[in-house]
C-alpha cells in the first residue's frame, strides 16, 4: 500500500479496520451486558431465530418465517449426499442453470457464486462442508438494505436507514488491464480490498477491457467484497414503513434487524411487489447506513449507539414477557462454533475460483 492510498484510510474512517471502529464503542456494549447480568442480553430480540439473529443462524429459519413468495426459490443441499444426488434434488425442485449457491450458514458474503454449469457445481458440492443453499438468480436490477425495529408491544416500527448496494465492478477504457483499473480505482470499499481482488482474479488481471467494458469483481454486494453503498434515506416515508411493519407482523417475531432485498423499483418495494427478499440479518446486522452517507465519525458513533439502545430495549421486553435469554456457557460455546465456521468460510471463499 503507497502512501497516498495509507493517508486515505487514515482520512476515512470508514475503511479502518473493525475493531479500529468498534473498540472505543465497547463500554456502551459492556454497559448492556451488566445491566441484563450476561453478555448475551440481545438474544430474545428476535425469538425464533436462533441466537437472536447475531451470528450462526441460518437462513433456513428465516426463509420459513417469511411470507411465500417473498424470497427466492430455494432448495437445501446436504454436502453428505452424492452429486447425483444433489443434481436430482435441484432438478426436482424446477432449478436450471445459472442459480444461486451459498452455505446456509455464512455471512459477507463468503462461498457466494453463480453456478453456470454442471462442472461447477460438482466442484462447489465437492468442497463445501456445510448445508448450502441453490436459489434461483434474481434478476431485479436494484438491491436495497433497509434497517428496521419495532417494540414488540407496538404496531408501528422504525425504518431508520436505507441504501442501494451495488457490486464491485471495474470499467474497461481499451488500454488498461483488469489489475490497473483495480489499483486506481478509489471507491471507499475497494481501497481496502485491492489485495483480496487482485487476489481472487489473478488468472484474469492482465486481460485488457475493451472501451465500456464491465467486469464484476465479486456478485456479492458486501461491503467485504468491495460493494459500493449508496443512501436513499429520503425513500423512507409512510409506504415504505407500513411495507416493513407488514412484514415484521407476519410471523411476530422479526423485531430487530436488517433486509436485504432485491426489486423492480424503491417505487414497486413501497408497493408490496416485484422485490424478492434476500436475507433478514437479525440482532447482529450492521449499521449499513452509516456507511452510505457522508456521516462523520461522531454521527456514525450515534447512529450505532441509537440501535444498540433499541436492541437491548426490545430484549428487556421479550425476556420480561417469557423469551428466555441464552445461558453463558450455550451461547459461549455456539458462538465460538459460528466463529470457527466463519474463519473456515473465508479461507475457503479466497481459494475457490470465481466463476
Amino acid at each position: 500500500m503507497n502512501f497516498k492510498e495509507s493517508l486515505y484510510i487514515i482520512t476515512h474512517w470508514q475503511t479502518w479496520h473493525h475493531h479500529a471502529k468498534y473498540i472505543p464503542l465497547t463500554p456502551v456494549w459492556v454497559w448492556y451486558c451488566l445491566r441484563a447480568g450476561t453478555p448475551w442480553f440481545f438474544t430474545p430480540s428476535n425469538p425464533t431465530l436462533t441466537f437472536g439473529g447475531f451470528e450462526g443462524e441460518g437462513k433456513k429459519e428465516m426463509y420459513e418465517q417469511l411470507p411465500l413468495g417473498s424470497y427466492p426459490s430455494t432448495t437445501y443441499i446436504d454436502p453428505e449426499v452424492s452429486i447425483s444426488q444433489a443434481v436430482q434434488q435441484i432438478a426436482d425442485a424446477g432449478f436450471t442453470y445459472p442459480f444461486i449457491v451459498k452455505p446456509d450458514v455464512g455471512m459477507m458474503g463468503f462461498m457466494f457464486r453463480k453456478i453456470d454449469n454442471p462442472a461447477q457445481l460438482a466442484l462447489y458440492h465437492q468442497k463445501m462442508p456445510f448445508l448450502y443453499i441453490v436459489q434461483e438468480l434474481i434478476d431485479y436490477p436494484t438491491e436495497v438494505a433497509a434497517f428496521y425495529y419495532r417494540m414488540p408491544n407496538e404496531n408501528k416500527g422504525t425504518v431508520s436507514g436505507m441504501l442501494i448496494k451495488s457490486p464491485a465492478q471495474v470499467v474497461g477504457d481499451g488500454s488498461k488491464t483488469i489489475r490497473e483499473l483495480i489499483l486506481a480505482n478509489n471507491a471507499v470499499a475497494v481501497v481496502t480490498k485491492k489485495e483480496q481482488l487482485l487476489s481472487r482474479h489473478k488468472e484474469r488481471l492482465d486481460k485488457v477491457l475493451a472501451l465500456g467494458e464491465v467486469f464484476s469483481l465479486s456478485l456479492s454486494t458486501n461491503r467485504s467484497q468491495g460493494g459500493t453503498l449508496i443512501g436513499i434515506d429520503h425513500e423512507i416515508d409512510e409506504r415504505l414503513q407500513s411495507f416493513f411493519d407488514s412484514l415484521s407482523h407476519h410471523n411476530g417475531n422479526f423485531f430487530y434487524g436488517r433486509y436485504d432485498i432485491k426489486c423492480k423499483s424503491i417505487e414497486d418495494l413501497k408497493a408490496g411487489k416485484n422485490f424478492s427478499i434476500l436475507e433478514f440479518n437479525g440482532a447482529g446486522a450492521g449499521t449499513q447506513h452509516i456507511y452510505a452517507n457522508p456521516y462523520s465519525l461522531f454521527k456514525a458513533c450515534s447512529i450505532i449507539f441509537t440501535h444498540w439502545k433499541m436492541l437491548a430495549r426490545i430484549s428487556r421486553y421479550n425476556h420480561k414477557n417469557g423469551i428466555k435469554v441464552w445461558k453463558f456457557r450455550e451461547g459461549w460455546r455456539f458462538l465460538k462454533t459460528a466463529k470457527k465456521n466463519l474463519t473456515m468460510l473465508k479461507k475457503m471463499d479466497a481459494e475457490f475460483p470465481v466463476f
